[in-house]
């Protein structure tokens, strides 16, 4: 099996093939197999409520059900949890100060990551708590993978865009899908000394490839797969 040096193991909204995602079994189950860090995403329930759920998309939000954001971070403040890192992906503008406020709520700010590809948002989070490391998602324009000259395009700028945000001081990694990772951004996201961040990957052998070529981290639904590989330092 191929060596690996201190790649950080992120279960993907818990680990969806044990346990529903986004909820204490699946954070629950995700911690069990072994990870460094859990991903899940932050939504603004709709209408006036400044209620914040952990949840994908509206069609998945039920407010009467559905786990608020206070309520995961109680969960995550406590031991087992403690040692391990979050990744906040927001998915609608206009929260970061709330979030903010979660974060200071249940002391979890120092292990936060805040991850989006909404325009706009991440300078907010930059402004507002400038020591939370922020992560770019990509692709972030909508239907970008359906028009294939645009997102040729589109995939062969970002490597020169992310090396530049990182650079500036805009973000301190690169949250890509797999399909966009090769050499070249790989590359260019290390000369940066910035991160890279790799979702949604569900495979041993992508898995494989992309530890080959060095990224951060991986993110997946099933972290049974970081088993396949051999890392030469525990995070």
């Amino acid at each position: 099996m191929p060596e690996v040096p201190a790649l950080i193991r992120v279960g993907h909204r818990g680990a969806p093939v044990f346990a529903p995602d986004n909820t204490i079994a699946g954070f629950d189950a995700a911690l069990a197999i072994g990870v460094d860090m859990i991903e899940f995403d932050i939504l603004p329930a709709r209408g006036s409520s400044t209620e914040l759920y952990i949840a994908h998309d509206y069609g998945a939000l039920d407010p009467s059900r559905s786990l608020t954001l206070t309520a995961a971070l109680e969960h995550f403040s406590t031991a087992p949890y403690t040692g391990i890192r979050l990744q906040l992906d927001i998915k609608r503008r206009g929260v970061e100060q709330r979030v903010l406020e979660a974060l200071d709520a249940t002391g979890t700010r120092p292990r936060a990551f805040i991850s989006t590809g909404l325009r706009g948002v991440l300078p907010r989070f930059r402004a507002l708590a400038p020591e939370i490391r922020l992560g770019w998602t990509v692709p972030d324009v909508p239907g970008i993978g359906s028009a294939p000259g645009l997102g040729r395009l589109y995939a062969a700028r970002i490597p020169a865009r992310a090396g530049a945000r990182i650079r500036a001081g805009e973000i301190d990694a690169l949250v890509p899908h797999f399909s966009l990772v090769n050499a070249a951004l790989v590359e260019a996201v290390s000369a940066a000394a910035g991160e890279i961040y790799v979702w949604t990957v569900n495979s041993a052998a992508e898995l494989a490839r992309l530890a080959a070529l060095g990224v951060t981290g991986v993110i997946t639904n099933d972290p049974r797969l970081f088993s396949t590989i051999e890392q030469t330092d525990a995070l």
